[in-house]
């Protein structure tokens, strides 16, 4: 769409997506919130958040169960939010719904996440809102991912966002000026969305950390993102054009790099940084030796969580990749503080059921270095390298000098050869079930997800256990070279 240099801007939309808890950027773009606020004015200025703001692996979010994020968001004055499956998929709906609902000064609008038990948005959740601005009405509808397995553990019902979407741009449409979708559905949704559904005017997208920093235009929908963490703020500044009277919108991101952070957003961050201190302060348990942990090699604590996962889930071998861990254990207290350092991936046990042969490949692939090594992104996956695999129930016994992919010379399953036609239960990571890793282990024949727990959750269980700290220093893994 071509602008002209008559543009006249009625309202400045501000959109940030996918924060993951980069409180510091947070405090920036409350910075440059605050400063188009002095330039136009409140009534000019409308701030929203696109999802994923919240993410445990920050101390002060772990430590308040999202207070902090919800006290940040109401400090920067917006006004709308919707929820990504960062906020969704881990935590309780409880926990979510304590967050939001008695502290949020904003709206909290998502079309498709209904209460399972009564089928209805809970109270604190709208599927949209409208928002009036200089003589505009903005109609804005949320809409989030739905990973509808994962969310009905949790209490949640997550229905189909496109028919979510279009009930309520039905609904709006004839109410108001221009028509806004939150969405944290991915750029390729993002655009099936413009291609399908007539009458959104604007599309903000999140989930996927795409970066626009030039808008597109699919059918008359404007598509606008700011990437990810807080890096980017996105600025869109909307106009009505005479002749048609529908919305004109001129669109750009702002970095944040250089910006300061606002003096009471950083406040309040050390305030909930020393409170999140505090609460993670308490003793999980007290270990009499190390229990070390490396990538790169088997190692007690990653034994340790592979037992636990086979324990938390009934299964017949417990499998992990190592990268989860990013430390060890020292002697002496350890404290949940410490667990959710050297654990912060937001990762829950998953059991499996799966062809031996699957196992086997993955076993194999767990001895090239290209996959210990391997830098891994996304899928809640919050560590650096994929790592060796850990595992529990299984004796391997293998050969360096072999060729790759031939180099196991037996593998057995508690005393029994595996076998590569049988199924197994497999206590493990949902990671695995995304293709990620050891993308073998995505070919099991069923799924069932633990939530809300995390792995961190299973090692402290396994903490308590001090049979289980003995059995973790057993190598499961025997060099027949040496």
């Amino acid at each position: 769409m071509n602008l002209t240099d008559s543009f006249h801007t009625r309202v400045v939309l501000l959109h940030s997506n996918d924060i993951h808890s980069r409180l510091e950027h947070a405090a920036r773009i409350a910075t440059l919130i605050a400063e188009e606020r002095r330039s136009y004015g409140s009534d000019h200025v409308l701030a929203v958040d696109c999802g994923d703001h919240m993410d445990r692996m920050r101390v002060e979010t772990e430590g308040s169960d999202g207070a902090v994020n919800v006290e940040l968001l109401n400090h920067a004055g917006y006004e709308v939010i919707t929820l990504g499956n960062n906020e969704g998929l881990t935590y309780s709906s409880q926990i979510i719904s304590d967050a939001y609902r008695d502290r949020a000064k904003f709206s909290i609008v998502c079309a498709n996440m209904l209460d399972s038990q009564t089928g209805e948005l809970p109270e604190w959740l709208l599927p949209s809102t409208i928002v009036h601005k200089n003589g505009l009405r903005i109609g804005l509808i949320g809409a989030t991912a739905s990973y509808t397995e994962f969310y009905s553990l949790l209490g949640w019902q997550v229905t189909d966002p496109f028919k979510a979407v279009q009930e309520q741009v039905s609904k709006l449409r004839e109410h108001v000026d221009v028509v806004v979708v939150m969405s944290h559905l991915g750029i390729n949704v993002d655009k099936l969305l413009a291609e399908k559904i007539d009458g959104i005017d604007l599309i903000l997208g999140a989930h996927t950390h795409h970066l626009l920093e030039e808008p597109l235009f699919i059918e008359g929908t404007t598509i606008c993102a700011a990437g990810k963490f807080g890096e980017y703020l996105g600025r869109v500044e909307i106009g009505i054009d005479p002749i048609s009277t529908r919305p004109v919108f001129r669109a750009a991101v702002v970095p944040t790099a250089a910006l300061a952070e606002h003096p009471e957003a950083a406040a309040i961050i050390g305030s909930y940084l020393k409170a999140g201190q505090q609460r993670l302060s308490r003793v999980i348990a007290r270990l009499e030796s190390p229990l070390p942990a490396r990538a790169e090699r088997e190692s007690p604590l990653g034994n340790l969580l592979a037992a636990g996962l086979r324990r938390w889930t009934d299964a017949e071998i417990g499998m992990v990749n190592t990268g989860q861990l990013l430390g060890g254990l020292a002697q002496g207290d350890v404290t949940a503080g410490e667990l959710h350092a050297l654990c912060p991936s937001p990762i829950n046990p998953c059991l499996m059921t799966i062809a031996g042969m699957e196992i086997r490949i993955a076993l194999e692939q767990a001895l090239l270095p290209e996959f210990i090594h391997k830098p891994i992104k996304g899928y809640g996956f919050r560590g650096e390298v994929l790592g060796t695999l850990a595992v529990d129930g299984l004796t391997i016994a293998y050969d360096p000098a072999k060729p790759q992919m031939s180099r196991l010379t037996s593998v057995s399953v508690n005393g029994e050869p595996l076998e590569d036609e049988r199924l197994y239960r497999l206590g493990t990571i949902d990671m695995f079930s995304f293709k990620a890793g050891y993308e073998s282990l995505a070919n099991a024949v069923q799924q069932q997800y633990y939530l809300p727990e995390f792995i961190r959750d299973v090692i402290a269980t396994q903490l308590q256990d001090p049979s289980a700290i003995i059995e973790s220093r057993r190598l499961r893994w025997e060099n027949r070279s040496l």
